[in-house]
Order: structure tokens, then C-alpha cells, then sequence
């Protein structure tokens, strides 16, 4: 599986007659479309993975969490399945000689393939940003600020706000930075960090769009983000072992050909 990934660095076909992709409201085949590279999936991880009892190899799952926008006005629906595994991992060891260096605990992980309907494409993904379940869960729905905030505010992992009773989401020169709509939150992603920007709308979901690195996760670092091309993302942790709990959510990219 590694070797197809591999091959096809980052490049997602849905060449597979019954992958159902929506248009306009209509669910179409998908006639070898290819998701271009960059192209943002916001997903939400389905199960916890603790590295003092995960085993390398063990499944790792987790479902896009809005309508993934594909050119022509296609998308992958909500809820597609992204398979993948544990690459690697390393819990916590306290090392007792004196003065030492302790070694952090990692995991790390790679998205095989995305599932939808009966087709199963090999993906090559990286991270761009990933939220703990907390984080995750504040991001879904509003807060208000004050008293006379009565419809509550929106606060995309990465800190841009909005108002849910808008349909544009502004910087704070009043640029138009991205837009709320039926089907969830789309964005130019903007650069930040090590995370570079697009000419094209992406579905960012509850991510803000300059959104990068690791948010609410304490200590926990992306090691590596899997932009390199290897498709494997490390979370590490220093002074305990690595939990990724179920309900945290990443901002996936396809990683562009080398």
C-alpha cells in the first residue's frame, strides 16, 4: 500500500465509475476527476489512540466533517471515510541516568485511502492543522461575547470569528477572507508558519483559514506535518505519552508532486 501511495505522490483519483461525488445538489459518477493538489479536507478522528497501548499497524479512521469542494462545482460529501494507520509510535519511558535527555513519546500516522460508497482511493495527506477535542468542540457552535451578543459568535480553531447570521467571514481590515455557507465554512487558505496559501477555495469547516500547527493540545507538537511527501504525520509529547482522543480534528492537505 505504501509503494501506491507512494506512486502517486499526493494525487487523489476518483477515476472509479460508482465514487459519488455531488453537483448542484445531484450525486454524479465521478469520470476520473482528480482532486487537485493543496486541495483542504476537514476531518474529525473516530476513535482515541494512546501510545502506551496502540500497536503499529492498528487502523486509524476519521470522517470529513463538511462537503469537501472539488473543481467544477463537485464535492465529496460530508461524512467520507478516510482509512489510515499507525506508522509508528513511542510512549513515554523515564530515563534515569543522571543529567539524560528525555526522549519525547510520538506517533505517528498515515491516511491510506478515502472511502466512499464502494471506491477506495489511495490518498497522500498531510496536516496542516490539527485540534484537540475540546478545541474541536468550541469551534462547532456559537458563544456569545456580552449580553447584546445574542445570536453568539463563531471561533474558528486559529482565532477568526463570525457571526453564524453571516455570510462573509472578514478580516480585520474588512476583507472578505472566506464565507459561511449552507454547506459549511470555505476559504482561500491563507499562509501562515510553515503553512502555504491557495488561489482557490477550500472547505475549511471549523478552521480558520490561516490555521497551522497543533491548537489545544498542551505540550503536544507536530513533529512532522507529512508535507515532505511521506503522507505520515508525528504528534510528540514530552514528560507523558502521546494521546490523540477521539473527536479531535485535523485540516488535511494533498500534498503536491515532487
Amino acid at each position: 500500500m505504501r509503494t501506491a501511495v507512494a506512486s502517486i505522490l499526493g494525487t487523489l483519483v476518483l477515476g472509479v465509475t460508482n465514487l459519488a461525488v455531488c453537483t448542484a445538489g445531484t450525486t454524479v459518477p465521478a469520470q476520473s476527476q482528480v482532486l487537485p493538489q493543496s486541495t483542504a479536507i476537514p476531518v474529525r478522528f473516530e476513535h482515541s489512540i494512546d501510545t502506551k497501548k496502540a500497536k503499529v499497524g492498528d487502523v486509524v479512521t476519521a470522517k470529513t466533517i463538511q462537503a469537501v469542494a472539488l473543481p467544477g462545482g463537485k464535492s465529496i460529501a460530508k461524512g467520507a471515510l478516510l482509512v489510515g494507520h499507525v506508522a509508528a509510535l513511542d510512549a513515554f519511558r523515564f530515563d534515569q541516568t543522571p543529567y539524560a535527555h528525555q526522549k519525547p513519546s510520538m506517533l505517528s500516522i498515515h491516511f491510506d485511502k478515502l472511502q466512499t460508497g464502494d471506491a477506495a482511493i489511495p490518498v497522500n495527506l498531510s496536516v496542516r492543522a490539527i485540534a484537540s477535542t475540546i478545541d474541536s468542540r468550541e469551534a462547532g457552535y456559537p458563544h456569545g461575547i456580552d449580553e447584546t451578543d445574542h445570536a453568539g459568535t463563531m471561533t474558528l480553531i486559529g482565532g477568526r470569528t463570525f457571526s453564524p447570521l453571516d455570510k462573509m467571514i472578514q478580516s480585520e481590515d474588512g476583507d472578505a477572507i472566506g464565507y459561511n455557507r449552507r454547506t459549511g465554512v470555505f476559504a482561500r487558505l491563507i499562509p501562515s508558519g510553515s503553512c502555504n496559501g491557495t488561489n482557490t477555495e477550500q472547505s475549511v469547516a471549523i478552521f480558520s483559514p490561516d490555521a497551522c500547527g497543533a491548537y489545544g493540545f498542551g505540550g503536544d507538537y507536530l513533529a512532522d506535518n507529512g508535507r515532505d511527501g511521506s503522507g505520515t504525520f508525528t504528534l510528540a509529547l514530552r514528560g507523558h505519552s502521546v494521546k490523540l482522543y477521539a473527536g479531535s480534528t485535523a485540516l488535511l492537505q494533498v500534498n503536491e508532486t515532487k
